[in-house]
C-alpha cells in the first residue's frame, strides 16, 4: 500500500494547479524595517557633521587691527566699541570711525530684547553694511 501525497506527476505542483502568481513581500518587508533602522541611527550622525579641532593661535599685536564691534547689552545700550552711540547716529558713526569698512561685527546679550537687536540689524543693512553676528561656542558638550 502506497500513499501518494505530492501529486500525480510526483513533481512540485500537479497537472490542474496553475503557477503561483503572489509575490512573497516578507524578505522585501525585513529589508525595508533594516534600512529604515540604519537611517533612523545615522541621521542623527549626518545632522551635525564632522568634528574638527580648529588649531588655536596667538594673537601678533602687528597683525591685528582695530574691528568695527556693535555691542547690545541686555538693557538695550548700544555701543559702538566702548562709547555709546545713538542707534540712529550709528551708520555715521562705523562710517567715520570705521572708513571703508564693509562688516561690522554685532555682539548682544542674551537676554537683549529682539525688537532692538532687529532694528540694529536693519540699520545697518540699510546702509549696505553687513552685520556678523558673533556667537560663542557652547562648552557645555550638549547639542541641540
Amino acid at each position: 500500500m502506497a500513499i501518494g501525497v505530492g501529486g500525480f506527476g510526483g513533481g512540485r505542483r500537479g497537472r490542474g494547479t496553475p503557477a503561483l502568481a503572489e509575490i512573497n513581500v516578507t524578505p522585501f518587508v525585513d529589508v525595508a524595517l533594516v534600512l529604515l533602522i540604519i537611517f533612523m541611527i545615522t541621521a542623527h550622525v549626518m545632522e551635525y557633521g564632522i568634528e574638527i579641532s580648529v588649531p588655536k593661535t596667538k594673537t601678533v599685536e602687528t597683525t591685528t587691527k582695530e574691528l568695527p564691534i556693535v555691542q547690545l547689552s541686555k538693557t538695550g545700550d548700544l555701543y559702538l566699541g566702548k562709547e555709546i552711540v545713538n542707534i540712529h547716529k550709528l551708520v555715521a558713526e562705523v562710517r567715520t570711525r570705521y572708513p571703508g569698512q564693509e562688516t561690522v561685527f554685532v555682539r548682544a546679550d542674551g537676554q537683549t530684547k529682539y525688537e532692538i537687536l532687529a532694528q540694529v540689524l536693519a540699520e545697518l543693512g540699510a546702509a549696505k553694511i553687513n552685520p556678523s553676528l558673533v556667537t560663542q561656542p557652547d562648552s557645555g558638550g550638549s547639542s541641540r
